[in-house]
């Protein structure tokens, strides 16, 4: 249970005063709970022109390639997430540079924040999430094995902005809304 008083199938589904939206409010002491989005936090890295991809070893799309990336931890900041998760999937220590891209995923209720980043050495060692962890140059990336439409976007505005040092962050690109996993 996250609030105080009764079991949370006792508490009142309704909206809050001074509140748009219905909540689970707790019929004792009126506590609100918030059902936030979740924050995914992850890094296009690159060692030598070449980019991080791992394998998926776990549900959701396993088998397919994503780069390093992750929910985000309570008390922990994005960057120290995104290498955190660098470190759990492919067993590298990351070098973050800038953050690349804010995607929003309302349909799963995630927001994105994927960063660029750079591998100190090409030294792998994928951890129990990875079945395998490689580094592709641009014309190997396999394409069609791509877990996400996420993935793809990052790393297309990845390439898009290489040798730029100062951009704003690339946001989910024209025409892709939460939608898109409906498709699939």
């Amino acid at each position: 249970m996250s609030g105080p008083g009764p079991a949370k199938d006792a508490w009142l589904k309704t909206i809050p005063d001074g509140d748009t939206h219905e909540r689970l409010v707790c019929p004792d002491c009126g506590y609100v709970e918030y059902d936030n989005p979740k924050i995914v936090v992850g890094a296009v890295c690159t060692w030598e022109e070449r980019i991080l991809l791992c394998r998926r070893a776990i549900n959701p799309r396993k088998g397919f390639w994503v780069f390093p990336a992750g929910y985000l931890e309570l008390h922990e900041t994005t960057a120290a997430g995104a290498c955190r998760e660098a470190r759990e999937e492919a067993g590298v220590e990351i070098e973050i540079d800038h953050l690349l891209a804010v995607y929003t995923i309302p349909r799963l209720s995630q927001v994105q924040l994927i960063y660029r980043a750079r591998l100190p050495s090409a030294d792998l060692n994928p951890g129990p999430e990875t079945l395998e962890a490689e580094l592709f140059r641009w014309d190997d990336i396999p394409w069609d094995d791509l877990a996400f439409p996420t993935v793809r976007w990052a790393l297309t505005h990845h390439n898009e902005l290489r040798g730029q040092s100062d951009f704003p962050p690339r946001g989910n690109p024209p025409g892709e809304s939460a939608d898109y996993l409906k498709k699939r």
